[in-house]
């Protein structure tokens, strides 16, 4: 079939395999062209087939040599529809180990499960043993918890008031005003229950009771803080008291590792073009104008190179690991200059529709939106067909 993107909102329901697996490939490149990582042997990374996950086990095996485990949602394809781009990511995640030499495998089902966690623990005992690093980056609207059998659905909410400000549909071009009406204090709760740290406990606990985690295991789960322009529907929003919640769950398991030589993180990340920041009203138009200024000011990194600073200038740094006063690592330094702050601030009372093209690098975002599901993509023709049934190898 010749596949298209066809979108709806935020979400593209098609997926290019050879545009993904392209760009998989040029991940993979950019690990291997910059020096080795003295990082972790053994990786367990949930949430695998994007993103930050996706990225951190590309950067854990082609960088550290580490065999890994990526555990994901599955994804059938059909002669008329396509598998999701983290199915796609996947397999081409694991022909390109395989082909290096790499110790690899996928675990298939929904990582709030007690069942998944039991399968990827069996998985570790009998192929790696014990992991010494375990990456969470689970990103998903909706969460059942294992103990009630109720199902919570998270919400991008403003908190105790309405909140007003510019935004962009990032289709368009045009740039409007969005107010959105606070968040009820029952989607708080269910917020915090889908995005906060309580399955990342949930799953080091399970790891640390059937003894396949490490005694100096490392533990990481991404967050972000952003500046004041967005300060009022991420971080001071609903998803912010989630991140809330993801950093006190960090220092409970900090203090529960430590005695033995382990460690749980928090990584503050930079902002990004993702599935989860598309679908945030003001943040696209952000996001757009950082591009142009990190780009221009030669600061400007993707998921990967986020990723590689991660293991190689963060968790596994020789001289240890530098944390801010809450002890958290932060990967948003660059975008959170003040040289790029202020230039952000200045651009953001200017643009309109009319000059957000001058302005901003929304044409960068939106390539990189569709990059995410495997279009826009240098070197793939668009124009053949393309066979959307792919088989991931090492998948259990």
């Amino acid at each position: 079939m010749m596949i298209k993107p066809r979108t709806r909102g935020f979400i593209c329901t098609t997926a290019h395999p050879e545009g993904c697996a392209a760009q998989v490939a040029e991940q993979v490149e950019y690990i291997t062209s910059q020096p080795p990582i003295n990082g972790p042997k053994k990786v367990l990374v949930i949430g695998a087939s994007a993103g930050y996950g996706l990225a951190s086990r590309i950067a854990a095996a082609f960088g550290s040599q580490a065999a890994t485990i990526g555990v994901y949602r599955p994804s059938t394809a059909s002669d008329t529809r396509t598998a999701s781009a983290g199915w796609y990511n996947s397999a081409a995640f694991e022909q390109l180990a395989a082909d290096a030499g790499l110790q690899s495998y996928s675990i298939t089902g929904d990582a709030f499960t007690d069942e998944t966690k039991a399968r990827t623990i069996e998985l570790i005992r009998s192929e790696l043993g014990q992991v010494d690093l375990v990456v969470y980056s689970v990103a998903t609207s909706r969460r059942t918890d294992p103990a009630t059998g109720i199902t919570h659905t998270s919400v991008l909410k403003p908190v105790g008031h309405a909140y007003t400000n510019k935004t962009v549909n990032f289709h368009t071009g045009e740039v409007g005003l969005v107010t959105l009406d606070p968040a009820a204090e029952e989607e708080l709760d269910a917020t915090v229950t889908v995005m906060g740290g309580d399955d990342w406990k949930l799953w080091i606990t399970a790891l640390d009771e059937a003894g396949v985690l490490a005694d100096d295991a490392a533990t990481v789960a991404f967050s972000y803080i952003g500046p004041e322009l967005t300060r009022a529907i991420y971080r001071d929003g609903s998803i912010g008291r989630a991140k809330d919640h993801l950093e006190a769950t960090a220092k409970e398991m900090n203090a529960q590792l430590t005695p033995r030589g382990g460690k749980a993180y928090v990584a503050v990340t930079k902002g990004l073009v993702t599935q989860s920041s598309s679908a945030l009203p003001v943040v696209p138009l952000y996001i757009s104008l950082l591009y142009k200024v990190m780009k221009e000011q030669g600061l400007h990194e993707g998921c990967i190179q986020q990723a590689y600073r991660l293991l190689s200038d963060r968790l596994y740094a020789p001289e240890g690991t530098p944390v801010d006063t809450e002890g958290r690592i932060r990967l948003d330094d660059l975008e959170m200059l003040p040289a790029v702050q202020e230039t952000i601030a200045q651009l953001w009372d200017e643009i309109s529709t009319e000059n957000i093209y001058e302005l901003s690098d929304l044409q960068g975002y939106r390539r990189e939106f569709f990059q995410l599901f495997g279009f826009e993509t240098k070197g793939i023709d668009y124009e053949a067909e393309s066979n959307p049934i792919v088989s991931v190898p090492n998948i259990r």
